[in-house]
């Protein structure tokens, strides 16, 4: 966790010289997770307690991102942390967030990258925590310069389950 985190302010302190334009810029977003198949396969040994998520539960998530914005509000590279809910199972997540939206106009397209962590508080004592990987595809409508709504969906890995995330959120 401390290498993420060192590897994230390293990353977002060598690209602050470069010309581009920068600005603090922030995201608040809900989701819901559907579920849509376990990524792996256990054979039970004598101290299994089931999957991570055993039930195959959909869920929500909440998450705050903040972060600085390059290249005239192109690119967006910030720290996230977020909650979630899968069908009373809760559980925390922080990520390195990476966005882009290749064009200027009132409504662009929007690529999304997604890398950290989740910890959730299951069967298992203490819980368990897994990496999280999201990508994602969607719409930005700008409402002023610095304002902004957006949805998008894409694929979602984390807790040894694939997830179809769509999510609403606001841009400030």
């Amino acid at each position: 966790m401390k290498t993420f985190l060192t590897t994230s302010v390293l990353l977002l302190w060598l690209t602050m010289p470069t010309k581009a334009q920068t600005s603090y810029s922030g995201r608040i977003e809900t989701g819901y997770m559907n579920y849509l198949f376990r990524t792996i396969t256990v054979e039970p040994g004598p101290n299994w307690k089931g999957y991570n998520l055993n039930n195959r539960q959909n869920g929500f998530n909440f998450n705050s991102i903040n972060g600085v914005t390059f290249q005239d509000r192109k690119i967006f590279t910030g720290i996230g942390a977020g909650y979630s809910n899968f069908d009373g199972i809760d559980g925390v997540a922080i990520f390195g967030d990476f966005e882009y939206l290749p064009l200027k106009k009132r409504l662009t397209p929007i690529l999304n990258l997604r890398l950290g962590y989740n910890h959730i508080w299951n069967q298992y004592e203490g819980g368990t925590g897994t990496m999280h990987t999201e990508f994602g595809i969607g719409i930005n409508y700008k409402i002023k310069e610095n304002l902004g709504l957006y949805i998008k969906s894409g694929i979602m890995i984390t807790q040894q389950t694939l997830f179809l995330p769509p999510t609403l959120g606001f841009r400030y």
